[in-house]
């Protein structure tokens, strides 16, 4: 038998990976209650499903509310890797992988705003429903000025708030709000964007084995075309492999 990898043998000894995903990142289907992985859960599933693959072992899905409650799942060792956002604030807490994937985050709009980029959404009066604690939302209170973020909890409630006129834009990632804009008839997803988020797999912090063992086999993953072969199979728009390197911060970019 093969001397399991001493930077993992914690997973291998145990016999099972436990991922953390969170809304919007999964849904359960109403007839037959499968799980099934949306945006980026649909990478997150893939990725640690190849990982435990290769580790010999099996995947366990944590399925929790929102990205905090991921955090929290690492911090006290009931999840083992989660895929978030590289943000500063998240950084502090726990351990990010090089970026797997990158989208951009921009607007979705009803019929008839007068809104066509994103300058004109930052205006005084102007409300934008975001998610609380969502990349998308931490890289856009950074930069508003003028315009009124109205937070919701889960990214169902905060389309709500656009579908019912409390709010004037929903800021979302594109992919996401591309599925929303079909639910709402004459809606439209702005062209331009106002950030870039930059996905990893992330650790318990202090697991320096484990984050150097799961950074090889993304860097691996991506350069193999493993990660480009599953952008392609869940149709993802929007998404693409994130550079090898992290590149410097930026005022448009959700990094650490």
């Amino acid at each position: 038998m093969t001397r399991a990898d001493p930077r993992v043998s914690d997973l291998v000894q145990a016999g099972i990976i436990r991922t953390a995903l969170f809304l919007p990142q999964y849904t359960r289907d109403a007839a037959t209650g499968e799980l099934h992985g949306v945006g980026m859960g649909f990478v997150a599933l893939e990725i640690t499903r190849a990982l435990a693959a290769r580790l010999g072992i099996e995947m366990f899905v944590a399925e929790l509310p929102t990205p905090p409650t991921a955090v929290e799942c690492l911090k006290t060792g009931s999840c083992d890797v989660a895929f978030l956002g590289i943000e500063a604030s998240r950084a502090a807490q726990i351990d990010f992988s090089p970026p797997i994937i990158q989208f951009d985050f921009t607007f979705l709009l009803p019929a008839g705003s007068p809104i066509h980029n994103i300058a004109d959404a930052d205006q005084a009066g102007v409300r934008i429903a975001i998610v609380r604690n969502h990349a998308s939302s931490l890289a856009l209170s950074r930069i508003v000025k003028h315009a009124t973020l109205s937070a919701a909890e889960l990214p169902d409630t905060a389309f709500d708030m656009l579908r019912t006129g409390s709010v004037d834009a929903l800021a979302a990632p594109r992919e996401q709000l591309l599925d929303y804009a079909g639910k709402l008839p004459s809606s439209r997803v702005l062209e331009d964007s106002y950030g870039i988020n930059l996905v990893a797999m992330a650790v318990p912090k202090g697991h320096v084995g484990r984050l150097a063992y799961v950074s090889e086999f993304i860097e691996e993953a991506k350069k193999s075309g493993m990660v480009d072969r599953i952008i392609e199979r869940g149709r993802l728009h929007g998404f693409r492999v994130a550079p090898s390197q992290k590149p410097q911060s930026t005022t448009d970019e959700v990094i650490g």
